[in-house]
């Protein structure tokens, strides 16, 4: 192993990435964390963030990603609780983040792998991926499409001639990390666990399960030899140990606006504003009264317009106030979107106060240059009085 090694971590912000993350700075020259969120930790000077949202994009394009020739994926979430609690946007994000993401990634970085020159790489399956586990059922089946896509391609590798691996980390919980309770990570407790994954990593193996002989050599020994009696005590010690988490996990983003003369900037907004959020709902202005002006295009128009951006989730008609939305219960939004151009005003200093004991965060979007609804205006404006 040498310090020219390029380190991509998608999922690296936190969590056992985060540790992983730290230990390849150590052993490889530089290190791109890729990630909704920057990390939680001062970094190395030779590690750099770029952030992405998984659930809309994957992070072709960012530069120093193509560069890579080690991988590692542990971006992904789950929680503990019955089926019937899982509302439909969350099983597939669920499904986009642990396993539809994460194939594309492999199949974009796949060429490489097949080359003779080594490619080191390692993604994060889970023990609930190999067997039955009632009560994380929709992580599990994520998991399990992580673990069998694994294999499958290493035989593939093997059979094609190729060298390089993907190495299957299938942990059971992982102490000091969020999923297991912790409030951030604890690198004391992740740091062991980090630097043997990158071992198995750079050894080229292909499965690695921690703890296998303490613990998790009997927990599948147990499963293989009933599955259904497994399957039955597992849900009883769920239940039983008060993990359970029955409201859904996603972080709701609400930005209004009136989208009339739609253009370029406002899809950058919502862009934006989706890298911010799981499930985003814009309320849409029935007209610019507000403004003192008029709309060129009519509402139910401009609701259908945003209604099919890939960005956005839910479509409403706005309140008159953005906090009355919260209020009434329309939207029990976790973030609020707007343009930086209203800090500070009267307005969103009110929101500012009653969203302060609520959970609720503001996030104010920098105005950016370039095409306006205002300058549309202008030009029609100017066309018609040439008329």
């Amino acid at each position: 192993m040498t310090g020219n090694h390029k380190a991509l971590v998608i999922g690296g912000s936190s969590g056992i990435g985060l540790a992983v993350s730290l230990e390849l700075s150590k052993k490889c020259g530089s290190v791109l964390i890729v990630d909704r969120n920057e990390p939680e930790v001062a970094m190395p000077e030779n590690v750099r963030f770029a952030r992405c949202n998984l659930l809309t994009s994957v992070p072709f394009g960012i530069e120093g990603f193509d560069e890579a020739d080690v991988l590692v994926i542990t971006a992904g979430f789950g929680r503990i609780a019955p089926f019937e609690t899982f509302h439909q946007k969350e099983i597939e994000n669920v499904y986009q983040v642990n396993s539809v993401a994460l194939t594309g990634i492999i199949r974009h970085f796949y060429p490489r792998m097949l080359e003779s020159r080594p490619f080191h790489c390692a993604v994060m399956g889970s023990i609930a991926g190999l067997v039955s586990s009632p009560m994380i059922s929709v992580y599990s089946a994520t998991k399990a499409a992580v673990c069998r896509l694994a294999e499958s391609l290493n035989i593939e590798l093997e059979t094609a001639g190729s060298k390089n691996r993907i190495l299957n980390v299938a942990p059971g919980s992982i102490k000091g990390t969020r999923f297991n309770g912790a409030c951030r990570t604890d690198l004391e407790q992740t740091e062991r666990l980090a630097s043997e994954i990158v071992e198995h990593m750079f050894n080229g193996d292909t499965l690695f399960i921690p703890e296998y002989d303490s613990i998790y050599g009997g927990v599948l020994q147990r499963y293989h030899d009933n599955p259904h009696r497994f399957g039955m005590e597992s849900c009883r010690y769920k239940i039983d140990g008060g993990r359970m988490n029955p409201k859904p996990q996603m972080v709701t983003g609400y930005l209004s606006g009136t989208f009339d003369l739609f253009h370029i900037g406002h899809l950058n907004m919502l862009k934006r504003a989706k890298e911010y959020c799981d499930y985003l709902v814009v309320g849409v202005h029935k007209d610019a009264s507000h403004k003192g002006k008029q709309t060129f295009i009519p509402f139910e128009e401009r609701c259908e317009i945003i209604r099919n951006i890939k960005f956005v989730d839910k479509v409403i008609q706005s309140e008159p106030e953005d906090d009355a939305v919260w209020k009434k219960g329309i939207v029990k939004y976790d973030r609020l979107f707007v343009g930086s151009d209203y800090k500070g005003t009267e307005r969103f200093r009110r929101y500012e106060e009653f969203f302060s004991d609520k959970n609720v965060e503001i996030i104010y979007f920098p105005y950016t240059q370039g095409t306006s609804s205002t300058r549309l205006r202008d030009a029609l404006d100017a066309i018609s009085r040439q008329k």
